[in-house]
C-alpha cells in the first residue's frame, strides 16, 4: 500500500515532466493540494478543526469542477489564501499555477483526493517529499541543491551534537528543514522510553524556529515538517519564519544551533535602477553583537549563531574554507570565537558533496561559554575526511558508513576522552594562536594522488570532479564579472 502510493505520486510527477512541469514545480503544486486536502480531512471527525481557509476555497470546490473552470478557481483559491495570516499565508504567499493543461490539474487533484493523507504514517509522507526534495535538488537548472545539505551530514552533526529533550533548537538558514527532521527524529529514538505526552507536544510545537528569505523555500520547509508530524496546519505562529534571520537580533536565545548557510561570500540586495535595470549592492550589518562588520555571510551567520546561543547553548556549523583562514574580519572572528565560546572540533569535509560545484567546506562545532578573562578553547580536535577521499554527488555518494568513523572519534558520550587517529589530532590554543592569522585551515596528511600514480581515484570519479572543478571555477568567473559590471 505505502509503495503503492509512494508509486503514484512519482509517476504522476513523470507525466508532468513531459510537458515541461520541473521536480520544483511539481512539488510545489503538490505542497498546496496537499495542504487543501489535509485541512479538509481536519475539519471532519474526529477532528473537527477549523483551519481558516474561507468555505468558498475549501478542496470539495476543486473537486467540483473540470478544464478552464477549474484552473480559473485554482487560480483565485491561491491569490487569495496567500493574503491570510499564519500558516496559510506562509504556504501560499505569492504562489501560481504552474500546470498548463487543465486536465492534468483535474487528474492531480483526483490522485490527492483518492488517499486520506492525515492517517497516514509521517514515514510514508515524509519518503515521498523528502525523495522529491531530493530530485528537485539534483536538478542543477532549478538552483534548489543550494537549499538541500547531505542528510548522512545532516544526521552525523545532530548525532555529535546529541540533543536532549525539552531543549529549543534554531537554523537561521533552514532551507526544507533537513536540521529539524533529523533533531527531531532522534529524539523520538533515542529517549523513546521517556518521551511522556509533555515532551512529545514540547517537541512537534516549541523546540524549533527556522528563518529563510525564499518564499518557495519556506513553503516547502513548512509543509516537510507538516508531513513529518512537526508543526500544525493552523499555527498562527509558524516554525518557519520568512526573512533575513542577520537583520538583527530578535532576542530569542536557543539551546541548540545546528545549520548550513547559504554558500556565496558577499552579502548583497538587489535595487532596481531607474532605466529598469537591475544591479546588485553590497551588505554589511552593523550590529552591536558583531564582533567586525563584514560583507562575508558566512562570518556573519557565525557571529549570529553565537549571539542567539544561550550561554551554554551548542552549534555545529557547515562553513566553507575561507571562514578558517581569510584574513581581516575572519581574523577577528575566529579570534573571539576561540576567547569567548569552546571551539572543540571541526570536521574538514571533502569535495563533491553540495549542489555548489567544487565547493571546500567544514563543519565547526562550538559551545557557548559566560564571559570570562581567559579564553575558553583550550585545545582544538581536527578530523581529515578530505584528504585521500573522493566522492562525487551522482556516482559516489557519501553516505553514513563514511562518518561513522567521524562520530567515534568525536566521541559523544564523553568529548573529553579522545584519543588521536591518522586522521584526528589535537591542536592547543597557544599552537593556533601563533599560526599567521589564526588559521584553522590545517593540514597533516599526505595527499597520496599528488605523488603516486596508483592511487589516483577510478577515471569515471576523476572526469566527476574536474567537471565539477571546472563549473565551480566558471561560477567563480562569473561572479566576479558580474561585481565588475554591478549586475546580478
Amino acid at each position: 500500500m505505502t509503495q503503492q502510493i509512494i508509486q503514484k505520486v512519482w509517476n504522476y510527477c513523470n507525466t508532468l515532466r513531459d510537458d515541461g512541469v520541473s521536480y520544483g514545480d511539481y512539488l510545489t503544486q503538490l505542497t498546496y493540494l496537499l495542504f487543501l486536502k489535509m485541512a479538509d480531512e481536519y475539519s471532519k471527525p474526529p477532528y473537527k478543526r477549523d483551519i481558516g481557509i474561507p468555505k468558498e476555497y475549501i478542496w470539495e470546490t476543486l473537486k467540483t469542477k473540470t478544464g478552464a473552470e477549474l484552473e480559473a478557481h485554482y487560480i483565485t483559491i491561491l491569490n487569495e489564501l496567500g493574503k491570510q495570516k499564519g500558516m496559510l499565508g506562509q504556504i501560499f504567499f505569492k504562489s501560481r499555477n504552474e500546470i498548463s493543461d487543465p486536465a492534468k490539474l483535474h487528474k492531480l487533484v483526483q490522485m490527492i483526493d483518492q488517499e486520506t493523507w492525515v492517517m497516514l504514517g509521517a514515514d510514508v509522507k515524509g519518503d515521498i517529499y523528502e525523495g522529491l526534495l531530493q530530485k528537485n535538488a539534483e536538478d542543477t537548472k532549478s538552483g534548489a541543491g543550494q537549499y538541500f545539505t547531505p542528510r548522512s551530514l545532516i544526521h552525523a552533526m545532530v548525532e555529535c551534537v546529541r540533543p536532549k529533550p525539552l531543549k529549543t533548537m534554531a537554523d537561521p538558514a533552514c532551507g526544507t528543514g533537513g536540521f529539524f527532521l533529523a533533531y527531531y527524529d532522534f529524539i523520538n529514538e533515542y529517549y523513546r522510553k521517556s518521551l511522556d505526552k509533555e515532551k512529545l507536544e514540547y517537541l512537534r510545537k516549541k523546540t524549533f524556529k527556522g528563518w529563510d528569505i525564499v518564499p518557495n523555500t519556506v513553503r516547502l520547509g513548512l509543509m516537510n515538517m507538516v508531513l513529518h508530524n512537526i508543526g500544525d496546519l493552523d499555527d498562527k505562529d509558524p516554525l518557519i519564519v520568512r526573512n533575513d534571520s542577520l537583520i538583527a537580533d530578535t532576542g530569542e536565545r536557543f539551546d541548540y544551533v545546528l545549520t548550513n548557510p547559504p554558500f556565496g561570500k558577499k552579502s548583497s540586495y538587489t535595487i532596481t535602477n531607474e532605466d529598469g535595470t537591475q544591479s546588485k549592492e553590497t551588505l554589511s550589518y552593523n550590529r552591536q553583537d558583531f564582533w567586525a562588520t563584514t560583507s562575508n555571510k558566512q562570518l556573519n551567520f557565525i557571529q549570529h549563531i553565537r549571539t542567539i546561543l544561550k550561554i551554554d547553548g551548542k552549534a555545529a556549523v557547515v562553513v566553507p574554507d575561507n571562514v578558517l583562514f581569510e584574513g581581516g574580519a575572519g581574523e577577528t572572528v575566529r579570534k573571539k570565537l576561540l576567547e569567548m565560546t569552546e571551539l572543540h572540533t571541526i570536521l574538514r569535509l571533502p569535495t563533491g558533496l553540495f549542489y555548489a560545484q567544487g565547493v571546500k567546506a567544514n563543519v565547526i562545532f562550538f559551545d557557548n561559554k559566560p564571559a570570562s578573562k581567559t579564553p575558553w578553547t583550550k585545545e582544538i580536535w581536527i578530523y581529515d575526511l578530505r584528504t585521500n577521499k573522493h566522492f562525487t554527488l551522482k556516482t559516489n555518494q557519501l553516505g553514513s558508513e563514511d562518518l561513522k568513523d567521524f562520530i567515534q572519534c568525536y566521541n559523544p558520550d564523553n568529548r573529553f576522552e579522545r584519543k588521536e587517529t591518522e586522521r584526528f589530532k589535537k591542536f592547543t590554543y597557544e599552537e593556533i594562536i601563533a599560526r599567521d592569522k589564526t588559521s584553522l585551515d590545517i593540514i597533516w596528511l599526505k595527499d597520496d594522488s599528488l605523488s603516486d600514480l596508483e592511487n589516483l581515484p577510478d577515471p569515471d570519479l576523476l572526469a566527476e570532479e574536474i567537471i565539477e572543478n571546472l563549473e565551480a571555477g566558471l561560477n567563480s568567473f562569473k561572479e566576479v564579472l558580474n561585481g565588475l559590471n554591478g549586475k546580478e
